[in-house]
């Protein structure tokens, strides 16, 4: 511990000293304990941020994966054409779906069953009588509270026997407009009674439209669909009827080879950031400053998992190497993908592609369990362990830090109440030397404080 000098002048002043600045001088090499605690825990945090940062990119990267080895992935989705888009809308092709051309006619599209009263000429006139609809039958009364055309609408909803009711109102007057809740010929209306209204008259109904299938033939296979919307003619692969045509319509099927390319792009774009984040904490930064994990083993133990699976699984029939995606390694770990070396591998080599990288033991399946051992996945996941590591050793420094300054605060406390009352004495000598000057004078006539 240095030494501490006190500051008061004259003992005779009466000055006295500085109390709080002395006790900081004497407590400072108690305090310069905490030092190295205080920045051993400034790197652990630096390289929590690493660690954070590398987990979330390890984390993009096993997404970026999952997307190519899922069964239900990238691999599995279809798309779909059709040659006429004007009679036939292609709406979906899922993973079921076969890749293959299909020939469609559409004879007829399908219709949904309508029917709408005469018109009357005010839409409040009370109604009378009774009116079935579907088997069943709205006594129009008061009793029914349902004697105008919005009310008998409102009841009609209210029974749900699957039709619609409106009023609808033009300059030729008010209706009831009923469509039935079914399409095609099931859903066909049958409407009867006898209606009339206090000042129009006869009510009767007249068919709007009858309720009708879909004809098509699929591949020469003839069908009918109660719905324009037809998913049971091709497996996998659901379409819209937009108008009867004689003439043929072809729809393609095909493999989403551009969405695979695509998926494998950003595949090496995340696995390149991985590998970026790795190679600058293997760097000295600007000025001398070490990265917060150079030399650590886990960026050893990162590089040395994920970069030994680049080469690793088993071939799939023609395709036994990443080179024969496009994918090369450079000399600082990162990939360089050609887009035409993929495009024709996917093209012409779609299952052994596939099988690459999702069957067991494959490049894929490797590499994904390598990502799985080395992120933060609990309770063995390499960056976890490391975070869990930190946490545990700052921890225990912060607990260090929490006990020193406790006894720093009561070190402080103890240290000013003694310097304090030593502070006292010193600036209460000049009044005890007063007063022993005024005993000696009263007992001399002498004073040498008024000497010359």
């Amino acid at each position: 511990m240095g030494t501490v000098g006190l500051s008061f002048g004259s003992a005779t002043s009466g000055q006295g000293f500085d109390v709080a600045s002395t006790v900081t001088q004497i407590q400072a090499a108690s305090q310069a304990i905490e030092t190295p605690w205080q920045n051993q825990l400034t790197a652990l945090k630096a390289q929590d941020t690493v660690l954070s940062s590398l987990g979330t990119d390890l984390s993009t990267l096993s997404t970026s994966l999952q997307k190519l080895t899922d069964f239900e992935g990238v691999f599995a989705e279809k798309q779909g054409s059709s040659s006429n888009t004007d009679v036939l809308s292609l709406t979906s092709a899922s993973s079921t779906a076969v890749a293959g051309s299909h020939t469609i006619v559409i004879g007829q599209l399908a219709q949904t069953s309508s029917d709408a009263s005469t018109s009357i000429s005010n839409a409040n006139d009370t109604l009378s009588g009774s009116v079935t609809i579907q088997g069943h039958t709205f006594n129009v009364d008061s009793t029914d509270n349902d004697t105008t055309l919005a009310s008998l609408s409102a009841a009609i909803n209210s029974a749900g026997i699957g039709v619609s009711a409106s009023v609808i109102t033009d300059s030729s007057g008010s209706r009831l407009s009923i469509v039935s809740g079914t399409s095609g010929a099931a859903g066909q209306l049958t409407i009867s009674g006898s209606l009339s209204g206090a000042s129009s008259g006869n009510i009767t109904f007249q068919t709007g439209e009858n309720g009708q299938d879909a004809n098509l033939t699929v591949d020469g296979v003839s069908i009918t669909s109660s719905s324009n919307t037809v998913s049971n003619a091709i497996p996998g692969v659901t379409f819209q009827l937009l108008a009867p045509s004689t003439t043929p319509v072809q729809v393609q099927i095909t493999d989403a080879t551009t969405d695979i390319a695509t998926a494998i792009s950003s595949f090496v774009s995340a696995y390149n950031t991985v590998v970026g984040d790795i190679n600058t904490q293997e760097q000295s930064g600007a000025g001398g400053t070490s990265s917060p994990l150079l030399g650590s083993p886990i960026i050893a133990q990162l590089q040395e998992s994920i970069t030994g699976s680049l080469f690793s699984g088993s071939a799939s029939g023609s395709i036994n190497n990443i080179t024969q995606l496009g994918i090369s390694v450079n000399n600082d770990g990162t990939l360089t993908l050609s887009a035409d070396t993929l495009t024709s591998a996917l093209n012409s080599n779609l299952a052994d592609v596939t099988g690459f990288l999702q069957n067991s033991g494959s490049f894929g399946q490797t590499l994904a369990t390598a990502l799985n051992n080395a992120g933060t996945q609990a309770p063995s996941g390499a960056i976890y362990l490391a975070q869990q590591q930190n946490s545990s050793e700052e921890t225990a420094l912060n607990a260090d830090i929490t006990n020193e300054n406790a006894i720093l605060a009561t070190q402080k406390t103890q240290l000013t109440n003694e310097l304090n009352a030593a502070n006292q004495i010193l600036q209460s000598i000049p009044s005890q030397l007063n007063e022993v000057n005024s005993v000696f004078d009263s007992l001399t006539g002498f004073n040498p404080n008024t000497q010359a």
